[in-house]
């Protein structure tokens, strides 16, 4: 397989004078641990997650280095925290030049490159433009929905999925990071939802694409007040099953 068939094509972007405040807002409201960061031409600049979030001086995390250290790091490495850790712009805190793949990477390859960068997720980009994104979660979703013994993806299957999404993105009850994943017509639906009539809307836009033999719902329900989140019914049964 590769980042095409799996990836998530919803790319939610800011840019690099986006607030910190902001940032977090966007990711605490999608349900999502990163974001790409494009300038003002759509180029990929950066990415900004989680982790860039944890030394903070908002929250007294910032780093206490002693003075030994510091002198041996330098006043350049202490100058480098400092912003980190009060930056008011997602500039002064993301990633900058973040490793990318393409759509026809192979999922061996993502892995490697996600280990050996100790990163967690991967834009896919198309030129210089960020066309999707590759995350771990994407690489578990496959494994859950995937690991049986199927053919693997053949062009009909891309074709399908590429119609399953365009389908629900076009309306306003698409599930945040949406996920589809197709094999053999199979297919598997993940995604965000925060309103439990979505659910039966996207398994009924799925069914109605041509080819489509069966649907797998593993979309979760999350509340958005509180930040409680429900498996999937068929997730749920699953799991008890196993």
């Amino acid at each position: 397989m590769r980042a095409h068939q799996i990836m998530t094509r919803s790319v939610i972007s800011v840019t690099p004078d986006t607030s910190i405040v902001e940032a977090a807002n966007i990711m605490l409201k999608r349900h999502i641990s990163g974001l790409t960061v494009v300038d003002d031409s759509g180029k990929l600049v950066g990415v900004v997650s989680e982790g860039d979030f944890i030394r903070r001086s908002e929250i007294g995390t910032g780093r206490k280095r002693g003075r030994w250290l510091r002198f041996i790091l330098g006043p350049g490495k202490s100058a480098s925290d400092f912003v980190h850790e009060h930056g008011r712009k997602v500039s002064e805190v993301m990633t900058a030049k973040p490793v990318t793949i393409t759509e026809d990477t192979a999922l061996a390859e993502i892995v490697d490159l996600m280990e050996r960068n100790n990163v967690k997720r991967l834009p896919v980009v198309r030129g210089d433009k960020v066309v999707g994104i590759v995350s771990r979660a994407n690489l578990l979703q496959a494994v859950a929905g995937l690991a049986r013994e199927v053919p693997d993806p053949t062009a009909n299957d891309d074709h399908i999925r590429g119609r399953i999404i365009e389908t629900m993105e076009k309306n306003d009850w698409c599930p945040f990071g949406l996920n589809v994943i197709v094999r053999d017509g199979i297919v598997h639906l993940s995604g965000v939802i925060t309103e439990e009539r979505t659910r039966q809307a996207a398994v009924v836009a799925a069914e109605n694409v041509e080819g489509v033999k069966k649907v797998h719902d593993h979309l979760c329900w999350v509340d958005t007040m509180s930040g409680v989140y429900l498996n999937s019914p068929e997730d749920d049964d699953l799991a008890k099953a196993g």
